[in-house]
């Protein structure tokens, strides 16, 4: 029998993408994509939907068992900007969300999950430069600390349950498929649509930020990658380091109007930069490299030529 797969969250930025792959490489019938509501139609429409609210026990369960899926990729979350203006409702969506999933798998209804964690789980006391898989952990964002603390229960359930689950730290995350959700790093994505749009952008952090970036296609690839690595490899059950590359908003507007010339940028920081300030600028992510061969494709201007070209019907 095939192996299903069910992805919590599939509407979000990362969701609909990775259903999209899943879906390519496992055929349309064993990946049910599902999600709190229809706000993706696209997605609704493009295979099995169910409406799944990750917060109800029950709700995840009988989606489970009546696709008898094997696999959860549990995508629903509140991301950081987000999340510090509704810090309880992210710590129990982010919190309560990952339990039914891991209690799920410890009662044996699921064999394999896939939980994202992300470089928020840093601080403003962590190395800010090729941040080490194993260091000094003090978030300050509310986000930050549900995926600490996520990742201390999933290796947790490792060890004590015997559940198989995966975990990557996202760095920020570029895609020109769908809009950014609430998240510090969205600046990376707006600016294309703006260049485009407008020819000028006002970016909401300072012109000298580095944060560690990913590209979408590179986000996936690493999702599908340790997820389909054999079980022994996967030696690190909180979550890796994963990287992709470093850049500024500066860095990124100076690829742009390689493109469109008379694009102008502007800086106007607000409370996100405050966010930005206590991430790391650049990862070390060579466990990840070393124990399931990760490996990114896209530098800078691979990125915004890929992100011009796809934007630009649109506009």
């Amino acid at each position: 029998m095939s192996s299903k797969i069910l992805i919590i969250g599939a509407c979000g930025q990362i969701g609909s993408e990775l259903t999209y792959k899943l879906r390519a490489l496992h055929g349309d019938d064993n990946v049910i994509a599902s999600d709190i509501s229809y706000n993706n139609l696209d997605i609704v429409n493009s295979g099995i939907f169910e409406i799944v609210d990750a917060m109800d026990y029950k709700s995840v369960k009988v989606c489970i068992e009546k696709h008898n899926v094997d696999t959860v990729y549990l995508m629903a979350a509140m991301l950081s900007a987000t999340g510090e203006k509704y810090p309880m409702k992210a710590w129990d969506l982010n919190m309560t969300s990952l339990f039914h999933v891991l209690d799920l798998a410890k009662a044996k209804f699921i064999k394999k999950v896939f939980w994202p964690s992300s470089i928020a789980v840093f601080g403003p006391t962590t190395p800010k430069e090729d941040t080490p898989q194993y260091t000094t952990m003090e978030p300050s964002t509310v986000y930050g600390i549900t995926k600490q603390v996520g990742e201390r229960w999933c290796e947790y359930y490792n060890e004590k349950y015997d559940v198989d689950v995966r975990s990557i730290r996202y760095p920020g995350i570029i895609s020109w498929k769908t809009l950014p959700g609430g998240g510090t790093t969205d600046y990376a994505v707006e600016i294309y649509h703006e260049a485009l749009k407008n020819k000028e952008y006002d970016c909401f952090l300072s012109k000298d930020t580095a944060l560690p970036m990913l590209y979408m296609d590179d986000a996936i690839k690493a999702t599908v990658d340790i997820m389909s690595a054999d079980a022994d490899a996967i030696k690190i059950r909180s979550s890796y380091n994963l990287a992709g590359i470093s850049f500024t908003p500066e860095e990124i507007a100076a690829s742009i109007k390689k493109h469109i010339p008379e694009f102008k940028i502007s800086y106007t920081p607000d409370f996100r930069q405050q966010i930005a300030n206590s991430w790391p600028q650049s990862i070390d992510d060579t466990m990840a490299q070393k124990h399931w061969n990760w490996k990114h494709s896209f530098d800078l201007e691979a990125i915004t030529e890929e992100m011009l070209k796809q934007l630009k019907p649109k506009y």
